[in-house]
């Protein structure tokens, strides 16, 4: 197989790259080359935002051949979605956009589908406005070079794993590194939803194998893992004497603290939040592939690879900050 691929060197795309290379493919990766690309791929540099920047893919080397399927992790403006995919057309079979189950309108229900309804007002061709509508508009800037039967949709929900510059696994693995009580929102059984960047590597390069298309909500199904496993796991890949201190979720909110971005992961059960972060229909996804590895796997995996770096995660420039101020967790551990 010959694969393409938008990007190429952070997180999701490293993960593709990385599988990829893994099965013997043939990879090529453009990029603006601010990272070390991953050994073994044909690497490009082009900045997709500037005018003549992916020029690369149809000169020199670039321009060898066709492939078997591009991939794209874009997470901006539409336009250069757009543009790339427009290029591309004719010499790729197949487009693989990594969205988001953000597109969905808010807040979909608990138990939501690809069917669900969609944000408006996106537009394939549109400059950056807002997370949800840049990628709904990335999704169409696909389906309008490649249509509907050459598109794969990943509507990926919470990733985790090695590499991540997110910020929220590595938050609560440099938490627990330090010791000491830790407040853990409860309760203990919530049930999560996510997917190891390697399993959603994997994922899309079945479906390109498969000649998958359409839309996919990629990740694990509800409660794969609960909130108790995924810090329990980090305790025991830590090893550090922290104790994980169950607070019930009226006092964590009442505290004012904000779910999903300083206690990252987490969202209170029963509310429109975890309906939609933590409850998709994931069905369709795992019945063309998907597998999910144990929750301890991917904790353990991103701490060894979190030390190999000095035990500091990169942070995309464009995502908040995760995390609870000290203070905060220590007042309402006294509380």
């Amino acid at each position: 197989m010959r694969l393409l691929v938008l990007g190429g060197t952070e997180f999701a795309g490293r993960a593709v790259v990385e599988a990829a290379v893994g099965r013997g493919w043939e990879v090529t990766v453009l990029n603006r080359g601010r990272h070390t690309p991953v050994p073994g791929v044909r690497s490009l540099t082009g900045d997709r935002t500037a005018p003549g920047g992916t020029a690369a893919l149809t000169e020199g080397e670039g321009a060898e051949g066709d492939w078997d399927a591009v991939v794209d992790t874009w997470s901006a403006a539409p336009r250069p979605v757009l543009d790339a995919a427009r290029l591309l057309r004719g010499r790729a079979r197949r487009y693989v956009y990594v969205s988001s189950c953000s597109v969905y309108t808010w807040a979909p229900p608990a138990g939501y589908t690809e069917d669900a309804p969609v944000v408006e007002g996106a537009e394939p061709d549109a400059g950056q406005t807002d997370y949800a509508r840049d990628k709904r508009g990335g999704e169409l800037a696909a389906l309008d070079a490649f249509g509907a039967e050459d598109s794969v949709l990943v509507r990926a929900g919470l990733i985790l794993g090695p590499h991540e510059n997110v910020g929220r696994l590595p938050w609560w693995l440099g938490r627990i590194a330090r010791g000491g009580p830790v407040l853990a929102p409860g309760p203990r059984d919530l049930p999560l939803q996510y997917v190891d960047v390697r399993d959603l590597a994997a994922w899309i390069l079945g479906a390109v194998e498969r000649e998958l298309s359409g839309p996919y909500n990629l990740m694990s199904p509800q409660g794969h893992a609960t909130m108790g496993e995924l810090l329990d796991a980090c305790v025991r890949a830590v090893g550090s004497d922290a104790e994980l201190r169950w607070t019930d979720p009226e006092s964590v909110l009442g505290a004012g603290i904000e779910p999903w971005t300083q206690l990252p992961v987490w969202v209170p059960p029963g509310t429109d939040m975890h309906d939609a972060l933590h409850s998709a229909d994931v069905s369709r996804a795992v019945a063309t592939g998907l597998s999910c590895r144990p929750v301890e796997e991917t904790v353990a995996d991103t701490w060894s690879w979190l030390r190999s770096i000095g035990g500091t995660a990169p942070q995309r420039p464009d995502r908040t900050v995760k995390g609870l101020d000290p203070e905060v967790e220590a007042k309402v551990l006294a509380g």
